[in-house]
């Protein structure tokens, strides 16, 4: 893949040397020992200096390249979430930093929000579109890549007006395109390898896809026993009903109970007992099954 426009400069090379316009600003001998807390600091200031530069010169290379160093963790951040694809992990750091210098271009100081925060969906959609571009099986120009999504929206309108799959020859009206443009990208397609271009791992080192994937609820047989329920407890008689409308709805102890029914907790918890022991036999005995 071609190099990112820091390779050969200062990034992940050596760096040029300071110019002498910029003697006010702080040497960094290893940008390895600049903890996050200076990092945002040193930003700050190199952000605040670069929009008094002249764009092109030296001294706004040198101060560009420094911020592209100091927030360099940022793209090791966002690339360690796509870990475990094919691509080299290199790979994805460089086009990450491509994303990186976008966004030092186009930070504002003056909007008074982290640089991090604004920096990190531009470096993550970088990399996003490195994955769209290169998920082809073959090599195929970007004129048929950009053809296959002009069909795959116009096959959906279509076939929803239509009501039926549209005919290369419609698709190519819908599109102001000849017949034959159609078909070589339908042809095109073929080659098209569909995968996701989300993040294989989330912060937590878990994949995102696993927390979209359904799962048995432990709460279907909590429901299932109710249902079954409902109809039991409706024939027991209205004092029973309520002593379990006030324990299980009402949350109250027995003591409690007893207090808003006039009888003792001792009666209550007796009560208690002997309804929920006969519902729970009425509960085996319609599943046809045995008690434990």
């Amino acid at each position: 893949m071609p190099s990112s426009p820091t390779r050969g400069s200062d990034v992940g090379g050596t760096r040029p040397d300071r110019p002498a316009a910029l003697g006010d600003l702080p040497e960094i001998p290893d940008f390895r020992t600049v903890s996050a807390l200076d990092a945002r600091a040193l930003s700050l200031a190199l952000f605040r200096r670069l929009r008094t530069l002249e764009e092109g010169s030296a001294e706004y290379s040198y101060v560009r390249n420094t911020l592209v160093e100091l927030n360099l963790s940022l793209v090791k951040y966002a690339a360690a979430r796509f870990r475990g694809r094919s691509e080299p992990m290199e790979d994805i750091v460089q086009v990450g930093t491509v994303g990186l210098i976008k966004a030092i271009n186009r930070f504002d100081v003056e909007r008074e929000i982290e640089f991090t925060s604004f920096a990190l969906p531009t470096v993550v959609g970088e990399v996003k579109r490195f994955f769209r571009d290169t998920s082809w099986a073959v090599h195929v120009p970007r004129r048929l890549q950009e053809l296959r999504l002009d069909l795959a929206k116009a096959y959906d309108v279509l076939e929803q007006d239509l009501g039926r799959a549209p005919t290369p020859a419609e698709l190519a009206t819908h599109l102001d395109l000849t017949e034959g443009e159609v078909l070589e990208g339908q042809q095109a397609a073929n080659g098209y390898v569909a995968r996701s271009i989300e993040p294989l791992q989330d912060d937590e080192g878990t994949s995102p896809l696993a927390g979209r994937l359904g799962d048995e609820d432990p709460a279907l047989h909590v429901v299932e026993c109710l249902e079954c329920l409902k109809p039991l407890i409706a024939r027991l008689p209205e004092r029973e009903r309520a002593i379990l409308a006030l324990r299980f709805g009402d949350d109250l102890t027995q003591a409690e109970i007893g207090e808003r029914l006039g009888i003792s907790q001792m009666h209550v918890s007796r009560l208690l007992t002997r309804v929920l022991a006969e519902l729970r036999a009425a509960l085996l005995a319609d599943e046809g099954g045995q008690e434990p």
